[in-house]
């Protein structure tokens, strides 16, 4: 038997490619190229893939690599893959090792033919996936676009049946880890049984910090809204040094509560912390970036009326994409129809967002609070209020996303977006582990 069969130049996506590679393959492991792109194998690269496969007993490893730019090249660490991994869009690099044994097994127990993520179906099936933090090869990247622009690949409508399978593909391997929900979300109380007395019915959030040439457009958005209860627009304005500050101090309208913490270690979380304990926080607290705006004067109305008829925990809207003078940007409206009311909370740990504007129950947020971070404190928040509450959606876009370069994810290191996947990962581990030991319950 050969140590390592070679199927580089056999396609993967679909389930009878692999089939055949499998019932081909005549090594103790296979290698498998997963991307269609240029690679060039570094010196000893199988042989090192299939001497850790055997000190770790691994079913897969994957390896860090450069990435070939121009005439140079520039090192491509990737990140380690975890129970939460669960996204079909992790980076496991062009090649990847696996004992041929496991994929033989994953691959018969593969009930459903897939035509784009059989790779995906199989990864989810490996139990044990180790990283080699080690440059072991050179690929060509075969997207080179901004990370700001290839993020809202998954919610690109002309990708539906494409996510609908990847969909499918991550519901049943929670099925199998024991982390699927099925049971029915609860509902709030209406504005009726509320015992509480509430000093306006929303709050409009909006933190920030240095966005002098975006604040009083976002700020201006949201006190223009038309609604039939009160509402106040909460700035927690996190110690800007660019203007910031003065441009709000200049806004002269009483709903308007600008607010500067005392404390200087706060992040975006952290902020949104900070207004939901304030003393004039409303019942519903809705969102808003400093560099976005609503998209018309009738958004909170709408967000309101969605809590009222759904009893919803959390509403989150669908936005349009635009650039900073407000002109259309693809993929357009960006509404994140692949929620729907019976697969939605399981869904949401395939993604890595989900939409805007997002508006929550104040008493509920409170209870939960935002990790004090400045990139995923929404997901875990929709994360934790999905395992047992439900959320409301609006697919007609109420919001704008303004894109320019002055976006905090406007086009990331490999450093940077690797440590901000590998943060939501965590978050879906903390979140399939809550959700099995509570099925076992």
């Amino acid at each position: 038997m050969e140590r390592i069969y070679d199927a580089t130049s056999e396609r993967v996506r679909d389930t009878e490619g692999l089939r055949k590679i499998a019932e081909s393959s005549d090594g103790q492991y296979t290698l498998l190229k997963i991307r269609d792109n240029n690679v060039d194998e570094g010196p000893s690269m199988r042989s090192r893939m299939a001497d850790i496969a055997d000190a770790s007993s691994s079913d897969l490893v994957y390896s860090d690599h450069y990435d070939r730019v121009g005439a140079g090249l520039l090192p491509h660490p990737l990140i380690d893959c975890q129970m939460g991994s669960v996204r079909d869009d992790f980076d496991f690099g062009a090649l990847v090792l696996v004992r041929t044994s496991s994929f033989r097994e994953a691959v018969g127990a593969m009930g459903i033919d897939r035509h784009w993520g059989a790779f995906y179906d199989l990864r989810l099936r490996m139990v044990k996936i180790t990283r080699i933090n080690e440059m072991l090869y050179t690929e060509e990247p075969a997207d080179t676009r901004a990370s700001g622009v290839r993020q809202f690949d998954y919610v690109d409508p002309r990708n539906r049946l494409y996510q609908k399978e990847m969909e499918a593909i991550c519901t049943e391997a929670l099925r199998r880890m024991g982390a699927l929900l099925t049971d029915t979300p609860q509902r709030i109380p209406s504005e009726e049984e509320d015992s509480e007395v509430w000093p306006v019915t929303a709050s409009v959030i909006i933190p920030v910090r240095n966005r002098s040439k975006t604040v009083l457009d976002a700020v201006g958005s949201a006190l223009n809204q038309r609604a039939d209860f009160r509402y106040n627009v909460i700035v927690v304005d996190n110690h800007s040094d660019d203007g910031t500050t003065e441009a709000l101090e200049g806004v002269d309208d009483p709903r308007l509560v600008h607010i500067v913490p005392d404390r200087l270690d706060l992040g975006i979380g952290g902020c949104w912390n900070l207004a939901l304990e304030n003393r004039l926080c409303g019942r519903y607290a809705v969102q808003l970036d400093s560099d976005d705006v609503y998209k018309s004067p009738d958004t909170l109305q709408a967000i309101v009326t969605k809590f009222r008829q759904e009893s919803a925990a959390m509403v989150i809207g669908s936005y349009q994409m635009t650039d900073f003078q407000m002109n259309p940007l693809p993929p357009g409206i960006i509404d994140h129809r692949e929620w729907t009311s019976d697969n939605g909370r399981n869904n949401a740990l395939r993604i890595n967002g989900l939409g805007a504007p997002r508006a929550f129950w104040t008493p509920l947020a409170r209870k939960i609070g935002f990790p004090n971070v400045s990139y995923g404190e929404d997901y875990a928040m929709g994360l934790r209020i999905s395992r047992q509450w439900h959320i409301a959606r609006i697919y007609d876009p109420i919001y704008c996303c303004r894109r320019w370069e002055g976006n905090s994810d406007h086009d990331l290191t490999p450093e940077k977006l690797g440590a901000n996947n590998l943060y939501k990962d965590r978050l879906r581990t903390w979140e399939i582990e809550a959700r099995i030991a509570m099925n076992r319950k």
